[in-house]
């Protein structure tokens, strides 16, 4: 296999592709599905979501993508969050109540994992379903985690799908925990050491 490319997003053209292929690779996440069952209220509010919770990344250099758009990763830098309040307003306008409840649960259980110390966080990580597999997913990671092992920076994640932490385990992540609220599925915690 070709050794992928891996880009920083530059434009605007950019920004539209990566999110484009972060909606096609969460088509069958459980947590998105789960907060969007309906095919289309999920394509019509999961790029809003991506813009909220990792789109910070496209500001701050840290959006990353393979060539071609095949995947994406949204990094956010130390000390940078996701937009919490355009988030809020996003589950309580598109959300039943019943899920919104437990939706916003998650969410603290989620805060309260964050190491309390400078970290990068990756809120949104994906490849084009047709595409996982071919390594993309481990070329998106190592494109950064060995610039946060260089700046001796710890990195965490939340897995909202349980296919997805042996990828996370075979680069240095381990399990923090699970959480699990009402209706929710798994979400796992996992944090990475500097090597």
């Amino acid at each position: 296999m070709i050794t992928p490319i891996i880009k920083t997003a530059a434009t605007a053209l950019d920004e539209a592709s990566i999110i484009d292929v972060l909606v096609r690779a969460n088509w069958e996440d459980p947590a998105a599905r789960w907060v969007w069952p309906d095919s289309q209220q999920f394509l019509m509010h999961f790029p809003n979501f991506v813009r909220m919770f990792g789109g910070k990344a496209f500001a701050h250099g840290s959006a990353y993508y393979v060539d071609g758009y095949i995947g994406a990763a949204l990094w956010l830098p130390p000390d940078v969050h996701p937009d919490e309040n355009a988030l809020i307003a996003l589950i309580q306008q598109t959300v039943s109540e019943q899920i919104q409840k437990d939706f916003f649960r998650v969410f603290e259980q989620m805060d309260r994992y964050h190491p309390s110390e400078p970290h990068w966080y990756l809120p949104l990580m994906g490849v084009d379903p047709s595409q996982q597999g071919k390594g993309f997913g481990s070329a998106l990671l190592q494109h950064t985690l060995i610039q946060f092992d260089q700046d001796n920076k710890l990195a965490y994640l939340e897995s909202s799908n349980p296919r997805n932490i042996q990828l996370y385990k075979r680069h240095g992540f381990e399990l923090l925990g699970t959480i699990q609220i009402g209706t929710s599925p798994s979400i796992t915690p996992m944090l990475r050491r500097p090597k």
